[in-house]
């Protein structure tokens, strides 16, 4: 396909973005409507948005890729996908009534009203950097898809392709921030949504298969193989892993982060936050099991046509995640590959923009304390708010650019799990707080034993099989650094007089 074509669609894209940034800020674009979107989101409108959100474009392209992985994953990630759920579920029901009881703009406040002044910045510390270095993680892999199949033909270099990339995001969020992220968010989730099920019919068009022809391709293809019950000491598939495992980095990289909380906190109560968590997870479940079925299509029609897996032009590696672009825009016909290029422009910017906005108002919030009474209306800081989001936009900018000098992907892949880990502390600090009402911290000493934490969790992670005996650990390594944290907190705390309101 010409680049010039794609090129086209992705300017279109965002001037269709832009536009609705126009709309939707140009009659109130003060700190309440982008922190919070004034709490008058429409609740269906939040589940909807929130899909593009939690699908990030790496979801979009790795997913589908890590089905006929060498290493045998199949249909393992669904069993993470199931913990997702059930997380979800907790967070509904657990989470969200404490943050709307206490009438919260950053959910960080909690730890500061529990835990005191110390936690509180850790926490939100933990928050900046890790939605950084996994926002700019996210963007740099699809970034990369985009320097390959569009812009390299144009001469154009890798950190204007970024540049470009973040202006862009940055250009319909600067004013109206969260009000204006959910009806994006919202639009970008049809495009998303659109694209895998557009996806699904084309590859079947192609390969002469109708619905039940093709549910049944995808059933007797080997790779529909879902749930993993062997060698639970050296499987990182194994079931009780990956659920374990998609229950807790839920918990702690959705419950606990400022991004995906800050939509549910602008709705107008409770119960309509609720019904969006419960709808929201109902979709999630589904869109997923659709782009599993997206992989085995796509590894069927690739053996059916003898195309070789992509590989790396700078490592000679294969690259699993660059299979579902390679068979949209150079095997399929035109329409298909703006498809795919709709969808994962969609995913790509839906997730940055979402978490710039984020990372935004918890700088703004927790650490400028623009929504404590005697701040609001205090002159210049909305302008003080733009150039936090600035900040924010150079930030990501220049951390993209040092994951492309390092140009090894298990290196940049290191980095961004080392900061997964650190939502590890975060389940420590919000378990301790919730569960431990009777006593409180030494709260200079939390900012040590959060940092602590990670570092032991990375090193037991590297040497597991000889310390545990064989044992592999998954993403259920985020429980144990939260265990850790939750220990270190109970070994630098006190009983205090009575338990405490929250």
């Amino acid at each position: 396909m010409a680049p010039s074509i794609l090129l086209s669609f992705i300017i279109g894209y965002f001037l269709l973005l832009i536009a609705v940034s126009y709309f939707t800020s140009r009659n109130n674009s003060d700190n309440s409507s982008f922190f919070i979107a004034n709490r008058n989101s429409k609740w269906y409108l939040v589940a909807f948005g929130m899909i593009g959100t939690a699908l990030s474009g790496v979801t979009f392209i790795s997913v589908p890729g890590e089905v006929g992985n060498a290493a045998g994953k199949e249909f393992a990630y669904f069993q993470f996908v199931l913990g997702n759920a059930i997380g979800f579920v907790i967070i509904a029901t657990v989470l969200l009534p404490l943050y709307y009881r206490m009438k919260l703009t950053s959910i960080y406040g909690y730890i500061e009203q529990r835990l005191g002044t110390y936690s509180y910045k850790t926490a939100a510390s933990i928050f900046l950097l890790s939605r950084t270095i996994g926002s700019s993680f996210r963007l740099y892999l699809v970034v990369i898809v985009l320097q390959r199949f569009i812009f390299d033909s144009y001469h154009i270099p890798f950190w204007a392709t970024v540049l470009i990339s973040l202006v862009l995001i940055w250009s319909y969020t600067f004013k109206g921030g969260l009000k204006t992220i959910i009806i994006t968010d919202t639009l970008q989730t049809v495009f998303l949504v659109s694209s895998v099920f557009l996806t699904i019919y084309f590859i079947c068009s192609s390969l002469g298969l109708n619905i039940a022809e093709a549910f049944e391709t995808v059933k007797n293809s080997g790779y529909a193989k879902i749930v993993f019950v062997e060698d639970f000491a050296a499987s990182k598939f194994h079931v009780s892993k990956q659920l374990i495992g998609g229950i807790f980095v839920t918990i702690a990289m959705t419950g606990l982060d400022q991004d995906l909380m800050q939509k549910n906190l602008s709705c107008k109560n409770i119960g309509e936050a609720q019904k969006n968590m419960f709808t929201f997870t109902s979709i999630f479940v589904v869109i997923n099991l659709f782009f599993l079925s997206v992989g085995a299509l796509l590894y069927v029609y690739a053996g059916k046509n003898g195309i070789a897996m992509p590989v790396d032009a700078h490592t000679g590696v294969v690259r699993t995640d660059f299979l579902f672009p390679e068979i949209a825009l150079n095997h399929l016909s035109i329409l298909p590959g703006i498809i795919f290029m709709m969808g994962l422009t969609a995913a790509t910017f839906a997730t940055t923009d979402s978490a710039l906005t984020a990372l935004t108002t918890s700088f703004c919030v927790d650490f400028l304390g623009m929504d404590k009474t005697e701040n609001k209306q205090k002159k210049g800081s909305e302008g003080l708010r733009h150039w936090v989001h600035v900040a924010f936009s150079l930030l990501i900018f220049l951390v993209i650019l040092l994951f492309n000098s390092v140009n090894d992907k298990s290196v940049v892949s290191a980095i961004f799990t080392v900061a997964s880990y650190t939502y590890g502390p975060l389940l420590g600090l919000y378990g301790f707080g919730l569960f431990m009402k009777g006593r409180t911290v030494h709260d200079k000493l939390v900012p040590l034993i959060c940092l602590l934490s990670p570092v032991v969790c990375y090193f037991l992670n590297l040497n597991s099989k000889t310390i545990l005996g064989g044992y592999v650990f998954d993403n259920e390594l985020i429980l144990v650094n939260g265990l850790i944290t939750f220990a270190g907190l109970m070994a630098i705390s006190k009983p205090t007089a009575g338990k405490t309101q929250y």
